[in-house]
C-alpha cells in the first residue's frame, strides 16, 4: 500500500497588509516531511510506504502571494504525477488559507490534487478546527476531520487520526465513507470558542463520543476562520461513517448545539481596554499578571508588527519610570533590530519601531531606551530588547509567537519574575497559562481585532451570525457529500 503525503498549510487574515511569501514557509520533502510526523513508526502504519510529496506550513499571516500559492501546488502536482501509483494521499491542510485575488484557496487546492490523482485514490484530510470547509472541499475529499482542541493541544493526534482512518478504510477494502456536512451560520473568534470553557468544552466532548458510536467513522466541528472576508467562513459540521441515518442524525445534532449556543460563547479571558487591563494589573498583587494584545496575534493572522501597543505602554509612568517591570512582545522590524545591533547592548539607542508592514493606529513608534540585549532566535531571527524604565520590548527580525518560558529566557528575560507581561497572543498557550498568575485579554487594534462587527466584513454569506443577531433560524439539514 502506497500513500502519498502532502499539503499547504496557512492561516491567513485578509484584513491584514501583511503578504506571505515563499519565504514565510517551512517546505519540506523526501525524509525531513517524514520526520514531520512520528506517528509513521506506529504498528497501525507497518506495511504502508508513504511517499513524501510536498508539505509547507507557515505561521499565520496575511494572504499568500499568488505566484507562490501557484508554485507549491504545481509542485505537488508535479511529484503526484512521477511518485508512480498511490493507493491513497494523506492531506494535511489548515482550511483558513487565502491567495491575493483567489477564493477558498484549499477547495482549489484540493481540485487540483484530486485531478492528479484521479477519481480512485482516496484523499484524507487533516485540518484546523479554525479552518473553513465549503461545498466544494468536502466534495473533493474522501475522509475530512480536524482537531478537537483549542488550543490545539492535539494536533498531532487529530493528523495521526485522519492518516489512521484512512490505512484502515484501505486495508479493510470498505472504500469511501459516507459525509454528511452542515454548514452552520456562525462566525466567531477563536479566543470565545475555546474547548477550555463552556460551551465549546461540551460541544467537542459529545463530537468524540459521537466518532466512538459503531457506524461513525468520525466526526468533526470547523468553528471557521473569523479574520477572512470570504462566503466560505463559517463554521460547519460533518460526520462520516457507513450508517447513513445515524451520521445525518448526529450531524443534526451537533449543528443544532452549535447554533442554540451561538449566544453563549464568551471570550475565554476577561477583556478590557489596553489601558483597563493595564491599570488592573498594576494594582493586582497577583505576579506574573498576563495581558493578551490580541489584535496583532501573529498565530492568528496579524502582521505581528502593530505599534499601538507599545506605543500606549510608553506613556504609562510606572512603568517607564521603573516602578514596575513589564516585557512587551513583540514587534517584527528587522530595520529597528539592525540598529540595536549597531549600538551595541548596554548603550542608548532611539529608534522608530515597527507600522511597517501594518501602520495601525501608530505607525511606526519612537522607542528611546538601552540595549539590553542582543541573541539569535531559530524562528525570530536576531532578537533585541530595548530597556525603556522598567519596561523591556522585545523586537524580532522577523516574525515570531511568544508561547513558552524558553522565548523569554533566551533573550535574558525572566517573566515569571516580571509584573506585566504583554504578549501578542489571544487565548494563552499552555505555558504561558500555567505561568500567570492572572490574565486579561486586552481588545486592541489589528489585523485580527476580536471585534468583528468593525473590521468591514462584505463577502461573507449573510446572514449569518454575529453580524445579523437576529436572523432566523436557519435550515440545518445535512447534504450527503
Amino acid at each position: 500500500m502506497r500513500i502519498g503525503i502532502a499539503g499547504i498549510a496557512i492561516e491567513s487574515s485578509t484584513f491584514s497588509p501583511h503578504r506571505a511569501g515563499l519565504d514565510d514557509f517551512d517546505v519540506r520533502r523526501g525524509e525531513d516531511l517524514l520526520a514531520r510526523y512520528d506517528f509513521l513508526g506506529k504498528a497501525w502504519a507497518e506495511g504502508v510506504e508513504w511517499v513524501p510529496l510536498l508539505h509547507a506550513r507557515s505561521l499565520p499571516g496575511g494572504a499568500v502571494v499568488a505566484e507562490v500559492y501557484d508554485a507549491l501546488s504545481a509542485e505537488i502536482v508535479e511529484r503526484i504525477g512521477t511518485a508512480g501509483q498511490l493507493d491513497g494521499l494523506f492531506f494535511d491542510i489548515h482550511g483558513a488559507m487565502s491567495v491575493v485575488g483567489r477564493e477558498d484557496a484549499e477547495a482549489d487546492l484540493a481540485t487540483r490534487v484530486r485531478a492528479a490523482l484521479g477519481p480512485d485514490v482516496m484523499i484524507s484530510t487533516s485540518m484546523d478546527l479554525h479552518g473553513n470547509v465549503s461545498r466544494e472541499l468536502g466534495s473533493a475529499v474522501d475522509l475530512i476531520t480536524c482537531y478537537r482542541m483549542a488550543p490545539h493541544e492535539d494536533a498531532m493526534e487529530s493528523r495521526e487520526r485522519t492518516a489512521r482512518n484512512l490505512v484502515e478504510r484501505l486495508q479493510s477494502g470498505l472504500g469511501r465513507p459516507k459525509k454528511a456536512w452542515i454548514q452552520v451560520p456562525v462566525l466567531l473568534p477563536g479566543e470565545k470558542t475555546s474547548t477550555r470553557i463552556e460551551p465549546a468544552a461540551s460541544i467537542y466532548q459529545r463530537v468524540g463520543e459521537i466518532a466512538d458510536e459503531p457506524g461513525v467513522l468520525d466526526a468533526a466541528v470547523w468553528v471557521g476562520y473569523a479574520w477572512a472576508d470570504e462566503p466560505r467562513c463559517q463554521a460547519a459540521v460533518v460526520v462520516m461513517g457507513d450508517d447513513e441515518a445515524l451520521i445525518t442524525e448526529r450531524a443534526i445534532e451537533l449543528a443544532k448545539a452549535y447554533w442554540d449556543a451561538r449566544a453563549d460563547f464568551e471570550f475565554v479571558a476577561p477583556t478590557g481596554t489596553l489601558h483597563e487591563c493595564v491599570a488592573a494589573g498594576l494594582k493586582s498583587t497577583a505576579r506574573p499578571f498576563l495581558i493578551s494584545d490580541s489584535g496583532d496575534n501573529p498565530t492568528a493572522g496579524g502582521a505581528g508588527d502593530v505599534s499601538w501597543t507599545l506605543r500606549e505602554l510608553l506613556t504609562v509612568d510606572e512603568l517607564t519610570s521603573g516602578q514596575a517591570t513589564a516585557i512587551h512582545a513583540s514587534i517584527a522590524d528587522p530595520d529597528a533590530v539592525a540598529a540595536c545591533v549597531a549600538a551595541g547592548v548596554g548603550n542608548p539607542i532611539s529608534v522608530a519601531a515597527g507600522g511597517k508592514v501594518d501602520s495601525g493606529p501608530a505607525g511606526p513608534v519612537e522607542v528611546t531606551g538601552t540595549v539590553f540585549s542582543l541573541s539569535e532566535d531559530p524562528v525570530g531571527g536576531t532578537v533585541a530588547v530595548i530597556q525603556v524604565g522598567g519596561l523591556h520590548a522585545i523586537i524580532t527580525s522577523r516574525r515570531k509567537p511568544y508561547h513558552h518560558l524558553a522565548d523569554f529566557t533566551l533573550l535574558g528575560l525572566d517573566p515569571a519574575t516580571t509584573d506585566l507581561v504583554i504578549v501578542k497572543i489571544g487565548y494563552l498557550e499552555p505555558e504561558l497559562y500555567t505561568l500567570a498568575a492572572d490574565w486579561l485579554l486586552a481588545l486592541t487594534p489589528g489585523g485580527v481585532d476580536q471585534d468583528l462587527l468593525r473590521l468591514g466584513h462584505h463577502a461573507v454569506t449573510r446572514p449569518l451570525y454575529p453580524f445579523d443577531p437576529e436572523m432566523p433560524d436557519p435550515d440545518l439539514k445535512p447534504e450527503l457529500l
